[in-house]
C-alpha cells in the first residue's frame, strides 16, 4: 500500500512538473516551481539546478532550500566532485550516504552532526550534450528505492532540457527581433529625415525650417495643405527627428472611419461595450503612449468627437468606450487637414476652442502648381524609384515631356505626379520617356492648357521636331551622329533643322 501511494505521488509530481514547465516562458519561475514540487511530493531537503557556464564550469542557477551564500558557493569544475563527474560523464550518480563518499564536496550542505543524507545527481542533456545537472538531497533512508527515483528524475531532466532549449530559442528570437526593430527604426529615421524630402523651391525651404524648429519640442502641430501635398510625410519627419523617435508613430485617417467606430478606434473599448466587443481593445491613443499620434483629415471630425478630443488634449486622459477607468497618456499630437478651418469655425462646423488647441504651430504645404521648380526634381526622384521597382533602366525624360509636365496644373499635387511617373515607367519601351508616354490628361486642353486643336500636318511636324530635338540632345548637338540615329542623311537632317529653326548649339557642351 505504501509503495502504491509513493507511485501515485511520483506520477502526480510528473504531471505538476510538466504543467509548471509548460505554463510559462520564464525559466527561473518554471525551474524554481519544479524544485518546490519535488520538495512537496518527494520530500527532498534541498535541490538545485546547475548549468554549464562559458568554459568548463558549472554554477547553481536555481535552488530550493538554500540560502544565497550557499548558492554562491555552488560552483564546480567539470572534473570536480560528484556534480562535476556527472556533468563530464553524462551519467547519473547515487550517493546513499554522503558522509561515506570522498568525492562529495559538501559545498552547499548544512548537514548537522549525526544527520545522514542521501545525494542523487542526474545530467540535464540537450541534443546529446550535457548542459547541466539536477541534484537533490534527501534524509537518509536505508531501504529507499534509488532506481525508481533516478528514473523519475531522468524524465524530469528531459523536460528541463526541452524547456532550456525552448527558452534559448525564444531568447535568440527576441534578440533577432530587437535587432530587426532597431534596424527598422534606423531606416525609418533615415527615410523620413526631412532632408530627404524632395524640393528646393523657396516655399519648401520654409517648410524645412519650420520642421527643424518644431521637431525637438512636444508642441502640437497642425499641417495644412491640399490633398496629395505630402502632409503625412511631414508628420513622419517631425516624429522621427524628435526625442520621441524611438516610440510609436500611430496614424489615423479621421475621414476613413465611420462616426460609430471612430470613438472606439481612438479611445479603445471594454469587453461587452457594444455588439461584437468580445474583448478589451486598446485605442490609438494608448498605442501611441510615449510617441506621436497623427490625426489626418481632422476637419472631418463630428461635433461630438471634437468635444471628446478636446478633453484629451486638455487633460491628457480619457475613458475607454463602455469603461469607467481613467487612462492617462503621454502623446504628442500632429494633425492635418485640407479644410479651411477658419471658415469651418465661422460656419459652426468646427469648435473654436479645439481649433486654438490644435493650431499651436501651423505648417502650410504649398500645392505643386505653386512650386513648379520642384516638378522636375520630383519626377526624376519618382523615375528612379519606379526604375528600381520595375527593373527598368529609363535614363531621362525628353524635353517635350518635361514641357508637358511643367505646363500641367496638377490638381492631385505630388501624389498625382507620382502616379503619372509610375504609369509612364510601365508603358515606356525604351530608355527615354517621351510625351506620348504620358497619360491623356496631360496631352489635352483640359489637362494641360496647351494647344487646343491642330491639323494632321501640324501634329506630324511637331512629332518630327521632337524626335530631332531628342536625337540632338542625345548626341550633344552632333548632326552626323543624330542623322545616323534617325536613320536619315545629314543633308536631310540639316534641311529639317533649318526648317524647324532648331538651334544645335543649345545641345552642345
Amino acid at each position: 500500500m505504501e509503495e502504491q501511494t509513493l507511485q501515485i505521488r511520483r506520477l502526480s509530481a510528473l504531471l505538476e512538473v510538466s504543467q509548471a514547465l509548460g505554463s510559462t516562458l520564464d525559466m527561473g519561475e518554471a525551474f524554481e516551481k519544479t524544485l518546490e514540487i519535488l520538495d512537496r511530493e518527494l520530500g527532498l531537503k534541498r535541490g538545485a539546478i546547475a548549468l554549464q557556464d562559458e568554459g568548463d564550469k558549472l554554477s547553481i542557477k536555481y535552488a530550493h532550500g538554500m540560502s544565497d551564500s550557499e548558492i554562491k558557493r555552488g560552483k564546480y569544475r567539470l572534473d570536480e566532485g560528484v556534480t562535476g563527474r556527472v556533468a563530464s560523464t553524462g551519467k547519473p550518480v547515487i550517493v546513499p550516504q554522503v558522509s561515506k563518499e570522498p568525492l562529495f564536496l559538501n559545498r552547499t550542505s548544512r548537514r548537522s552532526e549525526g544527520q545522514e543524507e542521501s545525494f542523487v545527481c542526474v545530467p540535464i542533456r540537450d541534443r546529446r550534450k550535457t548542459v547541466g545537472v539536477l541534484s537533490v538531497i534527501f534524509p537518509y533512508q536505508q531501504n529507499r528505492n534509488y532506481d525508481d527515483l533516478v528514473k523519475l528524475l531522468s524524465i524530469i531532466v528531459g523536460m528541463i532540457g526541452q524547456s532550456l532549449r525552448l527558452g534559448q530559442m525564444v531568447q535568440q528570437e527576441k534578440a533577432l527581433l530587437t535587432e530587426e526593430n532597431t534596424l527598422l527604426k534606423r531606416e525609418l529615421q533615415q527615410k523620413y529625415d526631412f532632408r530627404n524630402i524632395v524640393g528646393t523651391s523657396k516655399e519648401m525651404r520654409e517648410v524645412y525650417e519650420q520642421v527643424a524648429q518644431v521637431a525637438h519640442s512636444n508642441t502640437t502641430v497642425l499641417v495644412r495643405g491640399e490633398s496629395g501635398t505630402g502632409k503625412e510625410l511631414v508628420a513622419h519627419a517631425i516624429h522621427y527627428n524628435s526625442p520621441r523617435a524611438a516610440k510609436p508613430f500611430v496614424k489615423v485617417n479621421c475621414a476613413a472611419l465611420p462616426e460609430t467606430l471612430i470613438e472606439a478606434e481612438l479611445f479603445g473599448h471594454e469587453k461587452g461595450a457594444f455588439t461584437g466587443a468580445m474583448a478589451r481593445k486598446r485605442g490609438r491613443f494608448e498605442l501611441a503612449d510615449g510617441g506621436t499620434l497623427f490625426l489626418d483629415e481632422i476637419g472631418d471630425l463630428s461635433p461630438a468627437m471634437q468635444v471628446k478630443l478636446l478633453r484629451v488634449l486638455q487633460e491628457r486622459e480619457f475613458e475607454r468606450v463602455g469603461g469607467v477607468e481613467t487612462v492617462k497618456v503621454n502623446v504628442r499630437m500632429i494633425t492635418a487637414t485640407n479644410v479651411d478651418l477658419e471658415t469651418a469655425v465661422q460656419d459652426g462646423r468646427f469648435r473654436s476652442d479645439l481649433y486654438y488647441r490644435l493650431n499651436v504651430f501651423s505648417i502650410y504645404l504649398p500645392p505643386l502648381r505653386e512650386r513648379r521648380t520642384d516638378i522636375l526634381l520630383l519626377a526624376e526622384h519618382f523615375l528612379d524609384k519606379y526604375n528600381k521597382q520595375s527593373g527598368k533602366r529609363i535614363k531621362r525624360i525628353s524635353t517635350p515631356a518635361i514641357d508637358m509636365l511643367m505646363s500641367y496644373h496638377w490638381p492631385g499635387n505630388v501624389r498625382e505626379l507620382e502616379n503619372v511617373i509610375e504609369r509612364t515607367t510601365l508603358v515606356a519601351d525604351g530608355n527615354v520617356i517621351h510625351g506620348y508616354h504620358l497619360p491623356p490628361t496631360l496631352q489635352t486642353a483640359e489637362g494641360s492648357g496647351t494647344v487646343t486643336r491642330v491639323s494632321l500636318e501640324q501634329a506630324v511636324a511637331a512629332f518630327e521636331k521632337d524626335m530631332i530635338k531628342d536625337a540632338l540632345k542625345t548626341t550633344r548637338g552632333n548632326r552626323a551622329r543624330a542623322a545616323r540615329m534617325l536613320d536619315t542623311t545629314e543633308r536631310i537632317l540639316g534641311y529639317k533643322v533649318k526648317n524647324y529653326e532648331i538651334d544645335c548649339k543649345r545641345y552642345r557642351g
